[in-house]
């Protein structure tokens, strides 16, 4: 066997697994789903390869948001799916927590509010 194909052979499918599972639960969850999609395990090798190596060109904790937010809206993640998602930063939106604001009193001063309205019991 070449030499180039002898690092395949150490391969499978628990290695993907503790390999993502270094990443985070989600993108262990992701691999997971890729190794089972098959009829043959090794048929998501390739799969799990690419979206491991995500982690090189964003980050491990943007890969791991991204597939967070694929499993929020699919069952079936894909390798496009996440890196649709990383590709237009939609990960970093799970960072920003979504702050309530207060409604603003009127530049006016018009603005009577609820206690205007109330009725009196006179």
């Amino acid at each position: 066997m070449p030499l180039d194909h002898q690092k395949y052979v150490a391969w499978n499918g628990e290695r993907f697994i503790s390999w993502a599972e270094k990443v985070g639960e989600n993108t262990a969850a992701v691999v997971c789903f890729f190794l089972g999609a098959n009829k043959i395990e090794q048929q998501g090798y390739k799969s799990c390869m690419a979206l491991l190596k995500l982690a090189d060109r964003y980050s491990i904790k943007r890969l791991e948001a991204a597939c967070a937010k694929t499993l929020t809206y699919t069952v079936r993640p894909s390798l496009k799916n996440v890196q649709a998602i990383l590709k237009s930063g939609q990960d970093k939106l799970l960072d920003k927590p979504e702050l309530e604001t207060p409604p603003e009193a009127s530049q006016y001063g018009f603005t009577r509010g609820a206690e205007y309205y109330k009725r009196g019991d006179n």
